[in-house]
């Protein structure tokens, strides 16, 4: 006999559960690259999809199978078997092939805009087939971790550590996105296009995580099942709560302003954090839980990003992998039965520690090896041009996922004032200069548009003859040839906007001819595409700063700042003299 309110309760959160894909989906996209929204959405849909497959084909049956020593259950080949409870198989199998596709998911984001899509739907396949449900079936299939008593309610560390170190492993082995870091390592912040879907993504993971930890109980009979689930969802929210506001307070204090992007990373680490023990702890265990989370999530983020040079667009590694290992052995603190903190002792902690390492040797091991094979045979990252160009185009024909207009955040590109400060002759003076171009010097601007992958060599080639002023800005357009051809729906569309840069200065002491060598040099490939360079004649030019116009607004006496800068520290020097007598 079935119940139907278990059944209809463990369908609600399957369907939650569910809902949270869409979220992933929002928040990847959002914290990367307008040029590679549709290659991420590719990847959440086609994860879940392979992973549904793969995990009816075998991997229930690894997961939750008859034990075999502990280490593996069963094989059961198409979820022949029967699994019933108070609920029927399928229902069963279909919310935890949604938790599968969770951990799948993960990966998309840390390993964005370099990956092959072949690559990752290979690597979607075998997480779901063989890695998520071994190690579940550890903890939730009755495996050796079970035994000990390891406790991980909803997946901390089951299903968020899994696919956090997977995304560690496969951001270490792809190498970070080119521009991130430049020859000193020094890091170059590549900003996500759209923090409004980022923020979405993060509310969408946020109501559906009650469907993920509520529904966990699997049961919706009885009243003590009726506490527990009220419990468990309050402590969702409030570990979620307490990460949000520590995190941003964290990042108040060290960054001068608190950071939007890191207090949306925030929340979804709280509530990564407290999904191991909501069901064990009281509202201030899930408190402390959210609260020891918050730094841990910052400070490892900045630690993976600035030390270990691991590039990981959306903080996925230091969400799932980090917070979900914290608040699994956080649960042996502060469990009511067994915990630390409530006279428990050290056993629970032990086996908690015990089963994070465990779990997390086998997923480094493993991922490593399938990581390192997909590089060696199909290949893991796309070639340098596909990559600037963006996956859309590259991997699915689609110039943009915004049709009419495409946002385009900067990236690692230094911008500067629309002036420059170059001479023919680099020996004489601004007024030796000034007065061999008379009283009234020709200015002109010189507009350059190309492909946004020439545009480091464009700056390296205007540097070396003397220009160090640029304006670039991140545009759209096509020429007679009305852009390369993309396809919706199988319809050929009539004119393509394809991403360009457009770069510009104005020279007066440079000559024009000068700059458009120079550019050319660089650009010039005899292909269509190379782009065009446009000259205008400029009437005046007015620093507003000093007033200053023509000639002398363009250029920058650089012997006058070090006279004046001299002069500063002269004066700061005798301030400090006369404070201290």
């Amino acid at each position: 006999m079935f119940s139907s309110v278990d059944t209809i309760w463990v369908l609600l959160g399957a369907i939650l559960v569910f809902f949270m894909q869409a979220g992933f989906a929002m928040v990847e996209t959002g914290f990367t690259r307008a040029k590679n929204a549709g290659n991420i959405i590719m990847k959440n849909l086609l994860d879940f999809c392979i992973g549904s497959l793969a995990f009816w084909a075998i991997g229930f049956g690894i997961m939750f199978g008859e034990d075999i020593s502990g280490v593996i259950g069963k094989l059961d080949i198409l979820l022949r078997g029967n699994y019933d409870s108070s609920f029927p198989t399928y229902t069963f199998a279909i919310f935890q092939t949604v938790f599968c596709a969770t951990a799948a998911t993960i990966v998309s984001g840390a390993m964005a805009e370099r990956t092959k899509f072949s690559a990752y739907c290979i690597y979607s396949l075998v997480i779901s087939l063989l890695i998520y449900p071994i190690s579940g079936h550890w903890i939730w299939g009755g495996g050796w971790l079970a035994e000990m008593g390891f406790h991980d309610f909803a997946g901390s560390t089951a299903v968020h550590m899994v696919g956090g170190l997977a995304a560690f492993v496969g951001a270490y082995i792809l190498g970070p996105r080119i521009g991130k870091y430049d020859e000193n390592g020094h890091v170059h912040p590549i900003p996500g296009h759209s923090l409004t879907l980022g923020a979405l993504g993060v509310f969408i993971l946020w109501f559906a995580w009650f469907g993920f930890n509520g529904g966990s109980t699997v049961s919706a009979t009885g009243d003590e099942t009726l506490v527990s689930m009220g419990s468990i969802i309050f402590n969702t929210n409030l570990a979620a709560a307490t990460a949000t506001i520590v995190v941003m307070l964290i990042t108040w204090f060290r960054y001068g302003k608190p950071d939007v992007s890191m207090t949306l990373n925030g929340a979804l680490g709280g509530l990564v954090a407290i999904t191991a023990g909501c069901d064990a702890v009281s509202p201030f265990g899930a408190f402390m839980i959210g609260l020891i989370s918050a730094p841990i999530l910052v400070f490892g983020i900045e630690f993976i990003d600035q030390k270990l040079k691991i590039d990981d667009p959306v903080g996925a590694i230091g969400v799932h992998c980090l917070c979900g290992a914290a608040g699994t052995i956080l649960t042996g603190f502060f469990a009511l039965s067994g915990g630390l903190f409530y006279g428990g002792g050290y056993s629970m902690l032990v086996t908690q520690i015990t089963g994070v390492v465990a779990v997390a040797v086998w997923v480094c091991v493993t991922m490593a090896i399938v990581f390192s094979v997909l590089k060696a045979t199909v290949g893991l990252r796309v070639s340098g041009d596909e990559e600037m160009e963006g996956l859309d185009i590259r991997e699915h024909a689609l110039v943009s996922s915004y049709a009419d207009f495409m946002p385009i955040a900067p990236g690692p590109v230094l911008l500067s004032a629309a002036q420059t400060a170059a001479s023919v002759d680099n020996t004489a003076s601004l007024a030796e200069v000034k007065k061999m171009l008379g009283d009234h010097p020709k200015m002109t601007k010189v507009e350059i548009y190309t492909n946004p992958k020439k545009l480091d060599a464009l700056k390296e080639a205007l540097n070396e003859i003397g220009i160090t002023g640029l304006t670039v800005t991140a545009v759209t357009g096509c020429g007679a040839q009305k852009g390369k051809k993309e396809f919706y729906r199988g319809a050929e569309m009539k004119m393509t906007l394809l991403p360009k840069v457009k770069v510009e200065t104005v020279v007066c002491k440079v000559p024009v001819s000068k700059v458009i060598d120079a550019a050319k040099s660089v650009l010039f490939t005899g292909l269509t595409g190379d782009g065009k360079i446009f000259v205008y004649d400029v009437e005046n030019v007015i620093r507003i700063s000093t007033g200053e116009e023509g000639f002398d607004a363009l250029q920058y006496d650089y012997d006058k700042a070090r006279q004046e800068g001299i002069e500063a520290l002269q004066y700061a020097y005798e301030k400090q003299i006369n404070e201290a007598s």
